[in-house]
């Protein structure tokens, strides 16, 4: 009688402090009891399946998070697919059960493999270092791990530690990842209230609203055509919004800008007229930059930068470049131009060559020292979205990846006082690579990618929802958020 009596007030308690109540749950777990620290959080993940026992009946709050565990609960918490698959790392297989979620985390940077080409699965995570893995999946722009400890404590995702720090070089227990995880998605867990600063209005009829960002998660209410609601943040492709005295989760495909049946474009206040893009052709003059197949790069760059320079030109967003015509800019007089004219991003135009011996399209962007560009976490997302969609203007192309300082130490980028990328769109050199770069639609092309990478940073990075319009003027959609 007294075991009832027991769980009885244990499901009565659990129907206060998680979101949902759990009366009618089916897992409860002998180690995670009514007093236990991370109880809340434990069964809210467990609930939308992003987490489960070690067993039927333990949760072992205590053990040690491997690194395969840790990519396989954000990957859930985001929404990935999680099929397993081979992947490129030579200790991770198909056979294991977070290869999918290992393969995709890895192909959003959001975590990383070892030069030597494993992943270490089994290799247990420091507190650190989760707390940059949630940085990068929730899309809050952190460069190491300091920037990263102190942005979730900023939003009451973490307290620290009992010495007062936040422990980075500590290993993190079951429980506590299961904290940070779900004050991350949920900020009701949290200690900081969340702020809601941009109105969307709902395009469906019988919406739910729910209590987590998938469908897993019950509905505490529903929303119908029109109505107006407050967006907080983004999980993945599902919106933590507020609507009336009521905060929970909507897939973002159903919430947009404009009220539906606008047909007015949306006042000049939501209009980005702010917004600034610095666009700087390489080399120019006598400085030809790479030679190859009968091209010189200064010349194909320059053609591009008008490409995209002309889609600017038909949005409220001003563009600037740096050189218009075969003139030369020296590297100093570049960054001078796009600090004059108050850019609030600069994207670096080049193509590549090495002896016709290799192929593929990177983007740059600076990771030294924060007393020379500061905007890393910028520069990085700005980055990851170009070359997103460099790869889908040129898909024939080699995906050579988003390479930060070691590589990316190019003048333009240390010294700029804004977020900034630098792209190498293939290489001139190459047998495989010119026919893209010989081409003048293959250029227009990517001159529209280059253009529509820009709106995706705008969008994704900045918060900028006032970009959203600019899609549907060159046919494109937004991209998956992807830093």
């Amino acid at each position: 009688m007294k075991k009832w009596v027991m769980l009885l007030c244990f499901l009565l308690i659990a129907s206060v402090f998680i979101p949902r109540s759990h009366a009618d749950a089916s897992v409860i777990f002998s180690d995670v009891g009514t007093t236990h620290r991370a109880q809340a959080e434990i069964y809210y993940l467990v609930e939308g399946e992003i987490t489960s026992g070690t067993t039927a009946t333990t949760f072992s709050p205590d053990e040690e998070v491997t690194r395969q565990e840790a990519a396989a609960l954000i990957g859930r918490a985001l929404g990935l697919n999680g099929e397993r698959q081979d992947t490129n790392f030579s200790d991770v297989t198909s056979g294991s059960f977070a290869s999918g979620y290992i393969k995709e985390m890895t192909d959003l940077k959001i975590i990383n493999g070892y030069p030597d080409g494993s992943f270490k699965p089994y290799q247990t995570l420091t507190r650190g270092q989760m707390a940059l893995l949630i940085s990068r999946a929730f899309g809050y722009g952190a460069g190491s791990v300091s920037v990263a400890a102190d942005q979730l404590i900023d939003r009451g995702i973490s307290q620290g530690i009992a010495d007062g720090t936040f422990g980075e070089t500590h290993t993190i227990k079951r429980a506590d990842f299961a904290v940070f995880l779900a004050r991350g998605i949920n900020e009701k867990f949290r200690t900081v209230d969340q702020a809601f600063s941009q109105t969307m209005y709902v395009n469906v009829n019988d919406l739910n609203l729910r209590t987590g960002p998938s469908t897993k998660y019950p509905a505490i209410g529903q929303l119908d055509t029109g109505a107006a609601v407050q967006y907080g943040y983004a999980i993945g492709d599902w919106n933590y919004i507020k609507a009336g005295d009521k905060t929970g989760f909507v897939h973002s495909a159903y919430v947009q800008l404009t009220k539906p049946g606008t047909v007015q474009p949306p006042p000049a206040t939501s209009s980005p007229t702010d917004l600034t893009v610095i666009i700087d052709p390489g080399h120019g003059d006598h400085d030809p930059g790479g030679v190859g197949n009968g091209y010189q790069e200064k010349n194909v760059v320059l053609n591009i930068a008008r490409h995209m320079n002309s889609y600017f030109e038909q949005s409220p967003i001003t563009a600037k470049m740096t050189r218009n015509s075969d003139t030369f800019v020296s590297l100093g007089g570049r960054v001078q131009f796009a600090q004059q004219n108050k850019g609030d991003i600069f994207v670096s135009l080049h193509t590549n060559a090495l002896n016709g011996s290799a192929n593929g399209q990177e983007t740059f962007y600076y990771a030294g020292t924060a007393s020379n560009n500061p905007y890393v976490s910028d520069s990085r997302a700005l980055a990851i979205y170009l070359q997103n969609r460099m790869m889908e203007a040129w898909s024939g192309l080699k995906n050579r990846g988003v390479n930060p300082f070691g590589y990316g130490n190019f003048y333009v980028l240390r010294e700029n006082t804004m977020p900034a990328a630098l792209v190498e769109m293939g290489f001139i050199d190459s047998d495989i690579d010119i026919k893209y770069i010989g081409s003048e639609t293959e250029r227009k092309r990517m001159g529209r990618a280059l253009y529509i990478g820009v709106l995706d940073y705008f969008y994704h990075y900045e918060g900028r929802k006032d970009v959203l319009p600019l899609y549907a003027d060159v046919n494109a959609s937004v991209s998956k958020r992807l830093h």
